[in-house]
């Protein structure tokens, strides 16, 4: 069956402090581990809200991968592009929360099995009828292998007539933001949809100020749909030649912020896809962001169709 949306890159589990304010560099608990890496909870986002979703990625021959692979296979993801090296461990992300609202991370992605993606691991088989590839930054920013998948995922997409969606999803930790930005520049024109924040918008135009940024974008990528996400303030929607869409969030009790940006693209391509105005479909992604956040670990917040649309309702 032809995939909705399929996407690539890091294969992770998350192992997170227990309590607010506990830093990485002292013994303290944790709790752990749960299934994640920002383009498997996109995946798993994107299935339970009824999608045909696959990802592509790389887990170790471990219990780690045996945790990511039973939540794919438990979703109904396609994990038909997941390989299990029997060369390096499972990849896993080491959280810690911040009294006002930040994260700290130390990331063991790179050198292990989640950093051994290259070009030749893409079964061109997942392109046939697919209507949209999405990409992060975070899984191009890997390594030298991570990008050329990349980009001829972006090409067979193209030539296979599908949508582009690119999450800029910046992380210092993986790629200065330097190369990131210089890296990133390809996918940003060729991208559908492009769903940055305002700071990262600003950083890949090299731009003072959002105006400026959005002006720039404009100018690289004239026709692209330009989604800026906001967290707690929502999102605003940008078309070229028509003035922003402003689309409130939800109030919920933030319980954990990890994916709360994955539901998002999630939810707001899937309406997209299915035919909704915009105005709706970021609506609904605002609501996928909203309920992610409402439970600990990063796919347990991931709602199914039903669920979004009955809170939704509830206002």
């Amino acid at each position: 069956m032809a995939l909705d949306l399929l996407t690539f890159g890091e294969a992770l589990v998350e192992v997170m402090r227990i309590e607010v304010g506990s830093p990485l560099d002292r013994p303290a608990g944790f709790i752990g581990p749960y299934p994640s890496g920002a383009p498997f909870i996109f995946a798993v986002q994107a299935a339970r809200l009824g999608m045909q979703s696959g990802v592509i990625g790389t887990v170790g021959a471990d219990a780690f991968g045996r945790c990511l692979l039973e939540q794919l296979q438990a979703d109904g993801v396609d994990f038909s592009g997941v390989h299990v090296s029997k060369t390096h461990t499972t990849g896993v992300a080491f959280i810690a929360y911040n009294a006002d609202g930040t994260r700290d991370f130390v990331f063991h992605a790179k050198q292990a099995a989640a950093g051994q993606l290259s070009a030749d691991m893409l079964a061109p088989a997942l392109f046939d009828g697919l209507r949209c590839l999405h990409v992060t930054g975070s899984a191009l920013s890997l390594n030298e292998g991570s990008l050329e998948l990349g980009r001829h995922a972006l090409w067979l997409a193209k030539e296979r007539g599908a949508k582009v969606s690119f999450d800029p999803n910046i992380r210092p930790q993986l790629l200065p933001v330097e190369e990131a930005v210089r890296v990133y520049a390809e996918f940003v024109r060729a991208a559908d949809v492009l769903l940055p924040t305002a700071d990262e918008l600003k950083l890949l135009t090299n731009a003072a100020t959002l105006e400026d940024a959005v002006a720039a974008l404009w100018e690289v990528n004239p026709g692209c749909l330009m989604i800026l996400t906001q967290g707690s303030a929502g999102c605003v929607v940008y078309q070229n030649g028509a003035p922003p869409i402003h689309v409130p969030a939800f109030n919920v009790q933030e319980v954990d912020p990890t994916g709360a940006g994955d539901c998002f693209d999630a939810g707001f391509l899937a309406r997209w896809l299915a035919g909704d105005d915009l105005t709706s479909a970021a609506r609904f992604g605002n609501a996928c962001g909203a309920l992610a956040v409402t439970a600990m670990g990063p796919m347990a917040g991931a709602r199914r169709l039903d669920e979004v649309r009955a809170f939704i309702s509830s206002g």
